[in-house]
């Protein structure tokens, strides 16, 4: 059932602001909640494992349940919601994410700084993994309704600011973390955490209207359905359609992985000092949530290639930059040093901020209408295969080579990616100018 877009005297643009605020009690804010919840747990999550007693490698592996969920994760949770409907799968997993929180402080709060035991570790991991699950649900019932709300003539714009509030969230989570953690312990975290995932989920279940629930005759719920042969066609067009465009805007997902790899060792072998890595990224992230409007209104009116080649390419000219300034500017001091990472993740930043969306909003341009969900589950699950595949090639190069040969591998995939896609993209998706009253 898709919500009706609202009318307005004053035209367009008035339009387009009421369908998006229309969104934001059952859409947005429920995303800056679990998002800022989400930011503020995974960067103490290794911290916490090596308090509870494991080894500083297994404490890295346990922070690769969320890219593996990403990766096996969308189809089950494409079921799931087409069985059961996207509010109430989402409300589901939401409670699901508020009692696994609860009980983690509960039941691990006093061994992080007591004795901790098996028990408690093998607590952590499920309950992580439980939480990773419930993400993946949140993220694909929240996609699959906006595809279905937003009128088409400004998707663009609806998923570019869902990106944009997902970015903003990552942007305050850390901030209310470190303020819990000062005014606590670590274990705080989860109650924050509980805290933002209880309100988005009440949000959820009070406004958010029943999602996609439309079929066509003979249809079931997405690729996996039992099949005519009309629907295998269909199916393989799709999906056909869907590897094409992602094996361009898989590097850009990759290199969204790889940036906080990346940049913090580079920083590190340059000399520069954590407290200015910190700021570096900051500095970046503003610039990106800057652009998170002006790409939408791109995308609505001039296509989709007018931001995602842009995308691909600048944040491949700022790896193959960071790669370059990192190598040349090498033990010149702390401020060349500086500038040497400043300079490329302003670059970077710019190339993410007009990415802002861009891939739910190529999910959504690639998946038909009806079956939808288990569609996008297809495509969410492609993209998770690049996110659980980017650390890897990190690892892979940095045990042979220094970690600007990182930088530069990435930069070179981008590269590669935005001219792909400027090949690709006009043939599979909206041109711009589709605008309407």
């Amino acid at each position: 059932m898709t919500t009706p877009a609202p009318t307005a005297p004053d035209g367009r643009r008035a339009d387009a602001k009421q369908v998006l605020w229309s969104l934001a009690p059952s859409v947005y804010a429920p995303t800056l909640l679990e998002f800022a919840g989400l930011a503020a747990l995974m960067p103490v999550i290794p911290l916490m494992a090596l308090d509870l007693g494991f080894a500083a490698w297994q404490a890295a592996a346990i922070t690769t349940i969320f890219g593996l969920t990403s990766f096996l994760g969308p189809i089950p949770a494409g079921r799931f919601i087409s069985r059961v409907g996207a509010r109430l799968a989402l409300v589901s997993t939401g409670v699901l994410l508020v009692v696994s929180n609860l009980a983690a402080y509960v039941l691990l709060a006093p061994a992080l700084h007591g004795a901790p035991g098996l028990g408690h570790q093998v607590t952590f991991i499920v309950l992580l993994l439980v939480m990773a699950v419930s993400i993946q649900v949140w993220q694909l019932g929240r996609q699959a309704y906006l595809g279905t709300a937003l009128p088409a003539a400004m998707r663009a714009r609806g998923m570019t600011l869902f990106g944009g509030v997902i970015r903003l969230g990552e942007v305050i989570g850390p901030l209310l973390g470190a303020l819990v953690m000062a005014l606590g312990s670590e274990a705080g975290v989860f109650l924050l955490f509980a805290v933002t995932a209880a309100a988005g989920t009440v949000m959820i279940a009070v406004f958010l209207p029943p999602g996609e629930t439309q079929r066509a005759p003979g249809q079931g719920s997405g690729p996996r359905s039992r099949r005519s042969p009309a629907r295998v066609r269909l199916d393989r067009a799709v999906l056909g359609r869907m590897v094409r465009v992602g094996l361009g805007i898989a590097p850009v997902m990759m290199a969204r992985v790889n940036r906080p790899v990346i940049v913090p060792l580079l920083g590190s072998s340059l000399g520069v000092d954590s407290v200015w890595i910190s700021v570096v990224f900051g500095v970046s992230a503003a610039l990106e949530i800057l652009l998170v409007i002006p790409a939408g209104t791109l995308m609505d009116r001039f296509g989709r290639v007018a931001v995602a080649v842009p995308c691909a390419l600048t944040m491949g000219a700022g790896f193959t930059l960071l790669a370059i300034l990192g190598t040349a500017l090498d033990g010149r001091g702390e401020t060349l040093a500086l500038i040497a990472l400043l300079v490329p993740c302003l670059l970077i930043g710019v190339g993410n901020g007009l990415g802002s969306g861009i891939v739910m909003t190529l999910g959504i341009d690639v998946s038909p209408v009806y079956g939808r969900t288990g569609y996008l589950a297809w495509w969410n699950t492609m993209l998770g295969a690049g996110r659980l595949a980017a650390p890897l090639l990190v690892t892979g190069i940095v045990l042979v080579a220094p970690i600007v040969v990182a930088s530069a591998a990435t930069g070179g995939l981008c590269l590669v990616g935005g001219a792909w896609l400027a090949r690709t993209l006009p043939r599979v998706t909206p041109s711009g100018g589709t605008r309407s009253p």
